[in-house]
């Protein structure tokens, strides 16, 4: 099942380039999509309607998505098997991928940062995903249990190794980026952030002044937020586009570092979500949508 280019497409939304200063940069549009919602509930097993992900996952890139965020921890294991089933060999798309998560059941998730862990969850995702380097893979979580020096060393080899192109961090600090950076370049953060949660600002701000990527997971916040009746209905209205189009362009304006991954198993929504790209907030808007996050 296809989707209709002409229809939307997140061209729109502008690009940003991974890794700018290093010797291999690379260039994606910035409205991606998160692979986490397409296995089952829980983030546990399969999807109800393996066909149905695929399909999805093809009409992102038919709709000129070319960042796919994922983890190993996703099923565990069955987004990245979706992923290359439906997109390999990934011809002009980055595939993300995140390792050091470990999964006892659904919702049940529990950070491992031992050096050959970290070396399984990147040698296992090389060969899920069917390649001879990972583009662009995040430390899902820090161990507080596991020195960092253990963690960020081994990373630093894999990558002098050839086995990772590019290195982000998840659900960190500025002080932890700024530690990490002094084992390899840090091109991308992945922290909650959305219209209603704003407490991972200053990273917002440091990664706008280094010139890194900002991914905001959880971009569209709860189910609350998207409501007929909920905080941003009066902007969706007034403008004549959707609560998702709203909060996703409000990130795409906050800052042009700004990567964000909404998910779906609905070509519906998928849809909806990247025409976001051509939604422009006015002042007024802005306001109002200031105002969700104080």
């Amino acid at each position: 099942m296809g989707l209709d280019v002409a229809m939307s497409s997140v061209a729109a939304a502008g690009t940003f380039t991974l890794g700018a200063n290093s010797a291999d940069p690379v260039t994606v549009v910035r409205l991606g999509f998160g692979a986490m919602r397409i296995v089952g509930p829980g983030i546990w097993g399969d999807p109800a309607d393996p066909a149905q992900a695929i399909a999805v996952l093809r009409g992102a890139a038919e709709l000129g998505v070319n960042l796919i965020d994922t983890a190993d921890s996703y099923g565990p294991f069955i987004s990245e098997d979706l992923i290359k089933q439906a997109l390999h060999p990934y011809d002009g798309i980055l595939v993300a991928t995140k390792g050091g998560l470990t999964r006892q059941g659904p919702d049940a998730w529990d950070a491992v940062g031992r050096a050959p862990y970290l070396r399984q969850c990147v040698q296992m995702s090389l060969r899920r995903l069917g390649v001879d380097r990972i583009d662009l893979w995040q430390l899902h979580r820090i161990d507080p249990r596991t020195p960092v020096e253990e963690q960020f060393g081994e990373i630093a080899a894999m990558q002098a190794e050839g086995l990772i192109r590019h290195v982000g961090l998840s659900e960190v600090s500025v002080a932890d980026v700024e530690i990490a950076r002094t084992y390899f370049d840090v091109v991308s953060v992945q922290n909650m952030y959305n219209v209603a949660v704003r407490s991972s600002e200053a990273l917002v701000d440091y990664c706008h002044d280094n010139a890194m990527g900002f991914i905001p997971w959880f971009p569209l916040g709860n189910r609350q937020l998207l409501q007929a009746d909920g905080p941003v209905a009066r902007t969706a209205a007034r403008l004549s586009v959707s609560p998702s189009q709203v909060a996703l362009a409000w990130l795409l304006q906050r800052s042009p570092v700004i990567l964000p991954i909404p998910g779906t198993g609905s070509l519906e929504h998928l849809r909806d979500n990247c025409g976001a790209a051509d939604v422009q907030l006015d002042d007024q808007a802005l306001a109002d949508l200031s105002d969700i996050g104080a």
